[in-house]
């Protein structure tokens, strides 16, 4: 009998271990798939090559830096979107007021000789006042009729600085680049700073670009003109991922909206 009583614990146990092991193992998956899958279902479909992008928009661009290194301008010339070809491209020029991208004059040229409609955008840095960085963006940067307004890309404030002063910098740079292009700046964030530390009235006057990712629409409620919906995107020409963005308007309304684009 004591013989048959050990058997049957021993199976009692390696039944326990086994339904106790199985039970981690799907709590282990549910956690996985809801924090780390569901919220990022977009970016996981991306990268795995079952993208999806958002409906109800015709005009597609893209936006570049260093990152991307070379590229393919002839393979890049006919990919498309979706079926949509790609209309911009967003270059990235400046960092604060010291650094151009290496790359920046290569694609700069290229975007104009490849028939996109081009961009350039200065990185902005807590290192380095207002004034420095639009002069610095300014004496780099050469932007021509047809092409998009400047860009400011804004997505860090000093712990040290009240949004006030915050406000009055990234105020001072828009200030002083329009005045030389006689056009409002683009401002580019994500759509929570902005609400946090740029969502005062006067910042809605600046076309504003947002970077919200993998989700089906945008949260922001404001106006905007441009959407990075993901930085995932795959296409001939580019190696590696790039970002992908979505104009808010038709194609007439991006001509519009270029330097000389009113006149």
């Amino acid at each position: 009998m004591a013989k048959k009583r050990k058997k049957s614990n021993r199976k009692r146990s390696r039944w326990t271990w086994w339904v106790g092991g199985s039970l981690v193992v799907a709590l282990y998956i549910w956690v996985f798939y809801h924090f780390f899958v569901s919220p990022f279902g977009f970016r996981w479909r991306a990268l795995y090559g079952d993208a999806k992008y958002p409906d109800g928009y015709e005009i597609h661009g893209i936006d570049i830096s260093h990152y991307q290194e070379e590229i393919d301008w002839d393979k890049l010339q006919g990919a498309t979107i979706g079926r949509c070809p790609i209309r911009f491209v967003m270059i990235k020029a400046t960092e604060g007021s010291t650094k151009v991208d290496k790359y920046f004059k290569k694609n700069f040229d290229n975007a104009r000789e490849y028939g996109f409609i081009r961009g350039a955008y200065h990185f902005w840095s807590n290192k380095s006042t207002a004034r420095e960085q639009a002069q610095f963006f300014l004496n780099k940067v050469h932007l021509e009729p047809g092409d998009l307004p400047p860009v400011l890309d804004v997505e860090n404030k000093p712990k040290d600085m009240s949004d006030e002063e915050f406000q009055r910098e990234i105020l001072a740079w828009l200030h002083i680049v329009e005045d030389r292009y006689h056009v409002k700046p683009i401002l580019y964030t994500y759509y929570k700073f902005k609400t946090q530390y740029l969502g005062t009235p006067v910042f809605d006057d600046y076309p504003y670009w947002i970077a919200h990712y993998y989700v089906d629409k945008i949260e922001y409620e404001g106006q905007w003109k441009f959407w990075q919906h993901t930085d995932a995107g795959r296409l001939p020409g580019i190696r590696g991922y790039v970002d992908f963005n979505v104009y808010n308007g038709s194609f007439y309304d991006l001509r519009r909206l270029c330097i000389g684009g009113e006149d």
